[in-house]
């Protein structure tokens, strides 16, 4: 029974940078959005962080004087966190693309600008075979900035299929 709870409590620890993410996700720069993964329960939830600066591509007419983060692009971040943790036990992940498919309940309570780190917390609702559903939260300094439900699909990379 200890060797099953230290078992799960290391899990809950794991930490990825950016360059074990850039192993599991196919997103580079300018859309890769998320740097790092702070917890992982697989299968479960995972937490992640994007460091949001000043030089994103976005912050030029988003809006200028004013910058903003897009609300879409949190959202995005939140799907390519919720993406490791699919990808991270996916089998043959180079030969596999995971599409974000739909989204529901998405409010945005307030704004996320440049020197924030938004914290990403996903946790899977329900998965069959190549399908799924997870439902996230971002906060920034404790404070919800985003929420949403999204939708996922596992297809194989157009590369594996000769098309």
């Amino acid at each position: 029974m200890a060797d099953s709870i230290a078992a799960s409590d290391t899990e809950k620890k794991v930490v990825y940078g950016i360059h074990e993410i850039m192993r599991f996700l196919p997103h580079r720069y300018p859309f890769l959005l998320v740097d790092r993964i702070l917890e992982l329960e697989p299968d479960k939830r995972i937490v992640g962080l994007k460091n949001v600066t000043i030089n994103e591509p976005f912050f030029q007419g988003h809006f200028p004087g004013a910058p903003v983060m897009p609300g879409v692009l949190i959202i995005e971040s939140m799907a390519q966190v919720a993406g490791v943790m699919i990808y991270r036990d996916l089998p043959d992940k180079e030969k596999k693309l995971i599409y974000f498919t739909g989204i529901e309940s998405a409010k945005f309570r307030r704004p996320v600008l440049p020197g924030d780190q938004l914290r990403i917390e996903m946790e899977l609702v329900n998965r069959r075979s190549n399908f799924g559903k997870m439902q996230g939260r971002a906060t920034v300094d404790g404070k919800l900035v985003a929420e949403a439900v999204v939708f996922f699909a596992i297809s194989d990379h157009p590369s594996a299929t000769g098309k």
